[in-house]
């Protein structure tokens, strides 16, 4: 059986999230337009009868500014310590070298492989280049291209990793898709709906916890605070008359039904926590250890 812990990497946007739920065949990773959707680590197992890989979606590797971001480059450095094979993605758009000196910061133990992602529309000439450029790269073992929107290639990015994965018994037993707790992608969930609905800073300054969750036969109860930094980002959060925190509730609840597969009876809270994304205590509190 081959078994291995397989990470991906690269600039925030380059869509590792998009990969790992791709390559899972699940929506376990949350995805916007926005950069810096992923704050965490987020584990998928994918087990089949001869193999069972360990993906890890990593948040986009970025410059820390606050303690928030020093704990989502923890979690990459964490994926980086027990990675059997990295996976380097990034948008074939994006400037290789920039990519390249970033890949190459990274001072992989593991093989490597660099999958260039968002490929339909590009010519095969500029693939070619692109290609090119990165097999003579040192840390480079394979340049694989993919459009992991539309899962052009996916199941040869998996035929690859296999390839290089070792054998062995398998980590996980049964067929639990992830080690996170359901609790956990409620969260996540709604702070998607955050990042699509609201504009500007609001979506890198608020943050989601789950304060309850309560599983019946016929209903899930979910209660959860959504923190912000200022009573200013509250409003806006609330809109006029409760109106944008409603709309947020109803797109969040139906992710969630869809997710849980039950029905949910969904409440959202506001609450300020000034500098939350530079207090220790908060971060911990929050999830992010």
């Amino acid at each position: 059986m081959k078994v291995g812990f397989v990470s991906i990497f690269g600039k925030p946007n380059a869509g590792k999230s998009t990969l790992l739920n791709a390559l899972m065949g699940e929506k376990l990773a949350i995805v916007s337009p926005k950069v810096q959707t992923t704050r965490h680590r987020i584990k998928g197992i994918l087990t089949e009868k001869d193999y069972q890989i360990i993906l890890s979606d990593t948040p986009g590797i970025i410059e820390p500014k606050y303690k928030l971001h020093e704990k989502m480059m923890q979690a990459v450095k964490s994926s980086l310590e027990d990675a059997d094979l990295a996976l380097l993605l990034l948008d074939i758009r994006d400037s290789w070298e920039e990519n390249d000196q970033l890949f190459a910061a990274l001072k992989l133990k593991a093989p490597a492989f660099v999958v260039l992602n968002k490929i339909d529309g590009m010519a095969a000439e500029k693939i070619q280049e692109a290609k090119a450029f990165f097999e003579a790269k040192p840390y480079c073992k394979k340049v694989i291209t993919i459009s992991a929107l539309k899962k052009t290639n996916i199941q040869a990015l998996l035929d690859a990793v296999l390839e290089r994965l070792p054998e062995g018994e398998p980590f996980f037993e049964g067929d639990d898709l992830t080690d996170l707790p359901t609790k956990f992608f409620v969260g996540e969930l709604i702070r998607e709906k955050i990042f699509f609905l609201y504009g500007d800073e609001i979506p890198y300054q608020a943050t989601v916890l789950v304060q309850e969750f309560k599983e019946k036969t016929t209903l899930t109860k979910i209660r959860a605070d959504i923190i912000v930094q200022r009573e200013s980002q509250k409003g806006i959060i609330l809109g006029e008359g409760g109106k944008m925190i409603r709309q947020l509730g109803s797109k969040a609840r139906l992710d969630i039904e869809a997710f849980i597969g039950n029905k949910v009876f969904l409440e959202l809270f506001v609450k300020v926590r000034p500098k939350w994304r530079d207090t220790e205590n908060f971060l911990k509190e929050y999830g992010y250890n």
